[in-house]
């Protein structure tokens, strides 16, 4: 049995995965909608972590809420700032990585959905 063929994004339009960390569940559905409603990503998920962290000289334990933003790569920009204009913390933790390859249909889904008016 083999596995459905996965199609190669051609940069310009590659797609991107962001990801952040926030400290409330509404915090994190806040930030969800937002940057979905601003057509900078086309899907969030947001799952309940536990982290454990050096901060300021001292190993922290706190939970934490993950974020996980389906965008494009010519967002990235536009994504960072919207997501430290509403984060509480000092220091965001804000990385994203690149989809090597992905399904055409939702690669096209992805980009339709974070297409700006």
């Amino acid at each position: 049995m083999s596995l459905p063929q996965a199609h190669a994004i051609e940069a310009p339009t590659r797609l991107l995965i962001v990801t952040t960390t926030v400290g409330t569940e509404a915090d994190a559905r806040a930030l969800a909608h937002a940057l979905v409603n601003q057509r900078l990503a086309a899907c969030a998920q947001i799952e309940r972590i536990d982290s454990v962290y050096r901060w300021e000289g001292a190993v922290q334990q706190d939970a934490e809420w993950r974020l996980v933003f389906k965008t494009t790569r010519a967002l990235y920009p536009q994504v960072e700032q919207a997501i430290r204009a509403l984060h509480r913390y000092t220091l965001p933790a804000i990385h994203a990585v690149a989809v090597e390859a992905a399904s055409a249909d939702y690669a096209a889904w992805v980009i339709a959905e974070t297409r700006q008016p």
